[in-house]
């Protein structure tokens, strides 16, 4: 991952309304939630859920389907994955073993 785009994925969930959604999404699953219950769970506003739903998914933070009148959103659990790996591949690089970012040997 290049150094824009983490910026661009850390930038988008840096806002509490925005990540409150986006983790509120991951403990939902890769099914995903209909924006109407995500506005209902979380207290938003539609047009202000409309435009974090927007943010998060132009940076690829999540994946939207139709599902006849519903729009279900979901997190892209591989650009999080990559985010994560960008923040932490550099952790246990020469470092000692009683690190906190190190896993146990």
């Amino acid at each position: 991952m290049k150094i824009d785009t983490a910026v661009s994925l850390l930038g988008a969930l840096a806002q509490g309304s925005r990540l409150a959604l986006f983790r509120l999404l991951v403990q939902q699953g890769p099914d995903g939630m209909a924006a109407g219950e995500i506005a209902e769970r979380l207290g938003i506003a539609p047009n202000a859920l409309s435009f974090h739903l927007k943010e998060l998914s132009r940076v690829g933070l999540l994946k939207s389907r139709q599902e006849g009148r519903f729009i279900y959103y979901a997190p892209d659990f591989k650009v999080m994955g990559g985010l994560v790996a960008y923040l932490t591949e550099n952790c246990c690089a020469g470092s000692k073993a009683a690190d906190p970012c190190c896993p146990p040997r």
